[in-house]
C-alpha cells in the first residue's frame, strides 16, 4: 500500500495580516489529483478561527502541486470553511468573482531576507549600514550581493512544483529581492503567490533565516526602498480594446474607491506609500504611462502595441494578501461597466 503525503496549506485568522499555516496528512494509494484530496479540519480556536468549545474549521483543497522537497509528498492549498460548509471570514479566496479565469494577474513579489541571529537584511553590518542604495539593484558579486544561494533554490522549487514562476531579482536594498508570478485566473494566482510564499518561508528553516514581508522593516525615516507586490492585471477588453480612452476610464474607476482598495493592499503600507521611493502617496491617486511614481502605472509595452495588454497597481504592500488584492482589483474593474 502506497503512502503519500499532503501538506495542507491554509491562512489563519490575525488580523490585518494573516499567516501561513500547514500540517500533514498521510493517505494511502493517492492518485495525484485534486478531486481525490479530502476535505479536513483544523482547531480554529489554535489560530484565531473559531472558539475553545466549537472549535473545527474545515479545509477545502482548492489547488495541488508536486512538494519538491519531500518525497512522496504535495502541496495543497486550501480554503477555510466553517463547520457548516460556508465560507469562513478570513477566507478571501472565496470573495474572488472570476469564475471564468477571465482576470490574469502578474504579481511581484518583493522582500528582505533576515539573518535570523542579528534581525538584520543580509549584508547588513551589526550596529550600522551598508553602502547607500544604488549598487544593489541587480548586482553581481560579493560586495553587493546577498543571498543569492536560497533565492536561486526557491526558484528551482517553484518550477519543480509547476509554478508558473517568471523570474528573479536583486531590488534597490541589500538583502531584498522580488520574484515574479504569473496565472491566467485571479484565484490561480492568488493561490502560486501563497504557495511560493510557503516554499520560501520553509527554505529559510535551513539556512537561519527568515523572510520578512513588511513593506517598510527599515523603518519609515530611512532612505532605503521598500517592499512591494505590485499587481499586473489584465482582463479580455484590456487585453484587446486597443482605445485609450478604455484604459483611461477603467483607471479612473479606481480613483473613488482608493480607501477600499489601501484597505487591503497590506499593513503598515502608509510607511511605504510616501510619494518616494517609486511610490505614489498613499492619499493621492494618480496613473501615467510608464510612471513608476504613479499608483497605477500603464506600461510602454500596452501603449506600443496600440493600447492591447495590462495595467500595474504599484500600491501592494509585500505583506498583502494576493486574494484580498485580486478580489478588489476585480471588482474595481468591473465597475467600470465596459463591454
Amino acid at each position: 500500500m502506497a503512502k503519500t503525503k499532503l501538506e495542507y496549506i491554509w491562512l489563519d485568522g490575525y488580523k490585518p495580516t494573516q499567516n501561513m499555516r500547514s500540517k500533514t496528512k498521510v493517505v494511502n494509494d493517492f492518485n495525484g489529483t485534486l478531486e481525490d484530496c479530502p476535505m479536513w479540519s483544523f482547531d480554529g480556536s489554535s489560530t484565531r478561527q473559531a472558539i475553545g468549545d466549537n472549535s473545527d474549521c474545515l479545509l477545502k483543497p482548492v489547488a495541488i502541486y508536486p512538494d519538491p522537497a519531500r518525497r512522496d509528498a504535495f502541496l495543497v492549498m486550501t480554503e477555510v470553511l466553517n463547520a457548516d460548509g460556508t465560507p469562513h471570514t478570513s477566507n478571501g479566496r472565496a470573495g474572488i468573482d472570476d469564475d471564468d479565469n477571465d482576470f490574469w494577474f502578474g504579481f511581484e513579489q518583493e522582500y528582505f531576507i533576515m539573518d535570523r541571529a542579528t534581525e538584520l537584511p543580509l549584508g547588513f553590518p551589526v550596529g550600522g549600514y551598508p553602502a547607500p542604495q544604488g549598487m544593489y539593484y541587480c548586482s553581481v558579486g560579493g560586495r553587493h550581493t546577498h543571498g543569492r544561494n536560497i533565492v536561486e533554490e526557491h526558484a528551482d522549487l517553484c518550477i519543480d512544483a509547476g509554478l508558473n514562476f517568471e523570474g528573479i531579482n536583486q531590488e534597490v536594498a541589500s538583502g531584498q529581492w522580488e520574484y515574479q508570478l504569473f496565472a491566467q485566473g485571479a484565484k490561480i494566482a492568488g493561490d502560486e503567490i501563497w504557495v511560493s510564499r510557503y516554499l520560501l518561508d520553509r527554505l529559510t528553516e535551513s539556512y537561519g533565516y527568515y523572510i520578512e514581508y513588511h513593506p517598510k522593516p527599515l523603518g519609515k525615516d530611512l532612505d532605503w526602498n521598500g517592499s512591494g507586490m505590485h499587481a499586473n492585471f489584465s482582463n479580455t477588453t484590456l487585453r484587446t480594446c486597443g482605445s485609450r480612452e478604455t484604459y483611461e476610464k477603467i483607471c479612473e474607476a479606481f480613483r473613488p474607491v482608493v480607501k477600499e482598495h489601501i484597505a487591503v493592499y497590506g499593513e503598515f503600507n502608509e510607511q511605504r506609500l510616501t510619494g518616494d521611493h517609486e511610490t505614489a502617496s498613499i492619499n493621492d491617486f494618480s496613473y501615467g504611462i510608464s510612471d513608476r511614481g504613479a499608483s497605477i502605472r500603464i506600461p510602454i509595452i500596452t501603449v506600443e502595441k496600440d493600447w492591447k495588454g495590462w495595467l500595474e497597481d504599484r500600491r501592494p504592500a509585500s505583506n498583502a494578501d494576493p486574494y484580498k488584492v485580486a478580489a478588489r482589483i476585480v471588482k474595481t474593474v468591473k465597475s467600470a461597466n465596459i463591454d
